[in-house]
């Protein structure tokens, strides 16, 4: 078994971070979050990514008694996770299993209009992590899983069968980054000619042998992009950001917060472009309020290995902005 350095000095995807976060998901930036949002008594708020609630309980004590939470999950083990943990919280939770792609449909089948606030926590949650059989990591040897929705759509197992050398390569490398992805997109080529690759430890083996020998001790595990890339085309994660934001944006009432965290380049060049398109022009619909992404602290940071990576953008409805659709 390959396993991650002890140390992460600089992390591309701390989603797969291989260190144990505890029994239940320690939303990153939570503090922050909290202080952004400015939640109010009796208003109304999204988490898209709600995972196991942590963040979702600490709204509903702030906006009580009459504060409504909407809670957003593709993963359905999530969704159970925050019913449990939210069920003393009674009708002021609605959680909705689904895609936050389709957030405006969303609200609108349970009768939610305009919200004070709305967030997104982008990524793999530590319990999706620690679950082996979800094959999200490969800090333990599990199925090639990676998909969020498990009712629905391939596997990274189908993809890695199904694509050819080159599709491989081109998803390695824009949806991971990966200077190797030539070399590993062969390599997973030349290892399913022999049998098909199913489980994360032999993708981390093909990937090992595929790239030179300085780079499989570097800074961060070999495999990170490669596991990165694909779990992101698994779940056509970036397909939908940008149009995610925008709905968002949409349904905030004046005065209300949006706030995006991510945890690699490509989802925070999306929310940062977003928001800059939403933010200019004469009439505006959001105004900036984080210049530069927020990071977590340095107690943060060495508390829960998972916040190095993350930063946080936030912006706020812009009273009397135009609304882009219908």
């Amino acid at each position: 078994m390959y396993t991650s350095p002890k140390k992460w000095d600089k992390v591309v995807d701390n989603d797969i971070c291989l260190e144990n976060q505890g029994e239940s998901h320690v939303p990153v930036l939570a503090n922050e979050v909290m202080t952004w949002l400015a939640c109010a008594s009796d208003r109304n708020y999204v988490d898209c990514t709600v995972g196991s609630g942590a963040l979702a309980a600490r709204i509903l004590e702030r906006t009580g008694p009459g504060g409504l939470l909407v809670g957003i999950d593709r993963d359905a083990e999530a969704i159970s996770r925050s019913q449990d943990r939210l069920h003393g919280f009674g009708s002021r939770v609605r959680l909705v299993k689904g895609n936050f792609g389709d957030l405006k449909r969303h609200l609108a089948s349970i009768g939610v209009g305009e919200v004070h606030g709305v967030m997104f926590d982008l990524g793999v949650s530590s319990p999706q992590l620690d679950n082996p059989t979800r094959g999200f990591s490969f800090g333990a040897d599990g199925p090639l899983d990676m998909r969020m929705d498990q009712s629905t759509g391939p596997t990274a197992a189908d993809l890695l069968s199904e694509l050819s050398e080159r599709e491989l390569a081109d998803v390695i490398f824009r949806h991971g980054e990966e200077r190797f992805a030539r070399r590993i997109a062969r390599g997973i080529v030349r290892a399913r000619q022999r049998r098909p690759l199913t489980t994360t430890a032999e993708l981390v083996a093909v990937v090992h042998h595929a790239v030179p020998p300085a780079y499989r001790h570097g800074r961060i595990h070999c495999a990170t992009r490669t596991f990165q890339a694909l779990r992101i085309m698994v779940n056509e994660e970036l397909d939908v950001l940008a149009q995610a934001f925008r709905d968002a944006a949409e349904v905030l009432a004046p005065g209300g917060r949006l706030c995006i965290i991510s945890f690699h380049s490509l989802e925070d060049r999306i929310a940062k472009r977003t928001l800059a398109d939403l933010a200019r022009g004469q009439q505006p619909l959001l105004r900036i309020l984080t210049k530069k992404p927020q990071g977590a602290s340095e107690v943060e940071r060495h508390r829960n290995p998972r916040a190095r990576s993350a930063k946080l953008r936030v912006a706020e409805r812009v009273n009397g902005g135009d609304r882009l659709c219908a």
